[in-house]
């Protein structure tokens, strides 16, 4: 079956806009049952394509976990297909840590967990989903369980589940694999970006999951959908063009400062070949006066003991000018 690919933004905001789809994707991320969603307004418009190529869902969570027990969390779900937005997820973390309603009636801010969909790898990390658990430890490090989880901490602290959408190759092997499935860009079609093929079969009997494909297959099948998909390709090739056009400038640049930095290199290195060698003439010219000096008195040494200059200029193989210059 043909499905629209929910790398694209327009489509994974239809996608998530079923709160049964976004209770089912969130609780496979994090592992426990997401009993309640509620999409939370936030401060970043999704419709400046000028300035973000991070798509960002904010929602609160209602999660049950094994014992039964319910809590609202927040979830910060991020998604962008560009690799140098590290600095706008940190910015919007810190909009969440910022924003009053987004605390208890303790005081304390909402447990927060921070989900980012990457549609790049992160660097040699092979794992495609990587938890990234805060502990507490004491000065010995040794971890810390007493009185944890504690609310203050939790306001501090939050966790992240990173995916990596180019590391799914197509296996599946658990319930996170069932529906990071249709993330998995191998499974493009070959004349066209915008569209998935799976095997429908694979999912046959999962009611949750033939919701989700059913949407998708809906969206695959919108005219105004691919349109808006093409218009985040054109703008993503733009960025991308953009920042090639950057990342050569700044070779260049870095190219050009290193051979400046040589050159300085070079010219402090002939500096201090000058300097050596004007320490060398010195050197010599100090040697030069001290025999000129003792030829000077061995002159007048051979003057006063009755040799004549000729004699002088014979015996010291030197000028006769010499001797004279020095009489």
């Amino acid at each position: 079956m043909k499905i629209a690919n929910p790398i694209y933004d327009i489509v994974f905001k239809y996608l998530m806009e079923d709160e049964r789809i976004a209770r089912t994707i969130l609780s496979a991320l994090l592992k426990v049952d997401v009993v309640a969603v509620e999409v939370r307004p936030h401060e970043y418009s999704d419709d400046n394509r000028e300035s973000l190529s991070v798509f960002r869902i904010d929602f609160g969570a209602t999660v049950r976990d094994q014992d039964g027990h319910e809590k609202l969390i927040l979830i910060e779900l991020q998604k962008t297909w560009l690799e140098t937005e590290t600095l706008r997820f940190r910015q919007y973390l810190g909009v969440h840590y910022s924003n009053p309603k987004n605390m208890q009636d303790a005081g304390h801010a909402l447990p927060m967990v921070a989900v980012y969909l990457l549609g790049h790898k992160v660097g040699d990390v092979e794992e495609p989903v990587l938890y990234v658990n805060h502990q507490s430890y004491d000065y010995d490090n040794h971890v810390v369980t007493k009185g944890l989880p504690n609310p203050f901490i939790d306001s501090l602290t939050h966790n992240s589940i990173i995916v990596q959408i180019p590391r799914l190759h197509g296996k599946i092997n658990n319930r996170l694999d069932m529906v990071l499935s249709i993330f998995d860009q191998t499974r493009r079609d070959a004349n066209d970006n915008r569209i998935l093929q799976l095997d429908d079969s694979v999912y046959g009997g999962d009611a949750d999951m033939e919701r989700i494909l059913h949407r998708l297959t809906k969206a695959a099948a919108d005219a105004d959908m691919r349109h808006r998909m093409n218009v985040e390709d054109e703008y993503f090739s733009a960025i991308e063009k953009r920042d090639t056009e950057i990342l050569m400038r700044d070779k260049q640049l870095a190219e050009k400062n290193a051979t400046i930095k040589e050159m300085d290199g070079t010219i402090k290195e002939m500096d201090g070949t000058i300097k050596e060698m004007d320490g060398t003439i010195k050197e010599m010219d100090g040697t030069i006066k001290e025999q000129h000096t003792m030829l000077r008195s061995f002159v007048k040494l051979l003057l006063d003991s009755g040799l004549t200059p000729d004699e002088i200029a014979t015996k010291l193989n030197i000028s006769l000018d010499a001797v004279k210059s020095f009489v």
